[in-house]
């Protein structure tokens, strides 16, 4: 006869009713199409800032068997490595077989959280540099979140530019609030130092509501906009190293312009001059 141990509200724990369970710890909605999310993080979980993980939901059972697949996407960890729980950030997508989903989650929901990252948006892909620049549209900014956050960030580098581009003024807000908390924030400003955030330079612009910097950033790049706001000569295989995260079109055209500038894509295991994350889409 096995002895039975009596289940008392202290010791009962919440069962997982999903593989490599997470359970969600805040949601917040931005516009009727982008939110955040926090999930607890697993204790074993090791990542570099900037690097994505497969997350999702169950999807809808089998019309024949009943039964359900995991519906999975690769999502970048917006928070950075040392954060105890992870943040994540997303579109909403009224028909997508996830995000129609997902954008529903409340506090106490559980995801799939497969804990294998990878990615090429890390500091390991690229050569010592004096400037980095970080390259993003809508909820593309989500692994320059994390790597923003990130005390390496600044350590390696003297000037720090960040890049956001977006079709509204309220689709730029989860990264200028980010930004902003960065400089006002004691933990922050104590983790990072007002010396280091001063090395840092937001700049957002938008391509369809008006705003006091209109335009996309390839076309910005490309007439010389950017380095003239800025006050910078240019970008240069010898001083720049860059990040882009954005849809393919955009992705892209940066890669057209960086090489432009002779500066050669790097990768984990061969670092050089820019990187791009292929894995997003949106």
């Amino acid at each position: 006869m096995t002895e039975q141990t009596p289940v008392t509200e202290a010791s009962a724990v919440k069962i997982p009713t999903l593989p490599d369970a997470q359970t969600v710890t805040s949601v917040q909605h931005w516009t009727d199409r982008l939110f955040s999310f926090r999930v607890t993080r697993p204790a074993s979980l090791r990542f570099r800032s900037g690097e994505f993980v497969m997350i999702g939901l169950m999807g809808d059972p089998h019309p024949e068997t009943g039964k359900q697949k995991p519906l999975l996407r690769a999502y970048s960890i917006a928070s950075p490595s040392w954060d105890e729980e992870l943040e994540f950030y997303s579109i909403k997508v009224q028909d997508g077989p996830l995000t129609s989903k997902l954008q529903h989650i409340q506090p106490g929901d559980e995801i799939i959280l497969r804990p294998k990252p990878v990615g090429t948006l890390v500091h390991d892909a690229l050569l010592p540099g004096k400037r980095l620049w970080f390259f993003a549209t809508g909820t593309g900014f989500a692994p320059f979140a994390s790597l923003l956050r990130d005390p390496q960030t600044y350590e390696d580098y003297d000037q720090v530019i960040v890049t956001h581009t977006c079709r509204d003024v309220a689709e730029l807000e989860y990264g200028r609030q980010l930004i902003d908390n960065l400089r006002t924030d004691e933990m922050m400003l104590e983790l990072l130092g007002e010396e280091n955030l001063a090395k840092l330079t937001y700049y957002p612009t938008t391509t369809r509501e008006e705003s006091p910097k209109m335009g996309r950033i390839t076309t910005l790049l490309k007439d010389g906009t950017v380095f003239a706001d800025l006050g910078i000569d240019g970008i240069s295989a010898e001083t720049d190293r860059a990040m882009v995260c954005g849809s393919m079109g955009l992705n892209t055209d940066l890669k057209e312009i960086l090489e432009g500038f002779g500066l050669d894509e790097g990768a984990n295991s061969d670092p050089k001059h820019y990187v791009v994350e292929k894995a997003f889409v949106g």
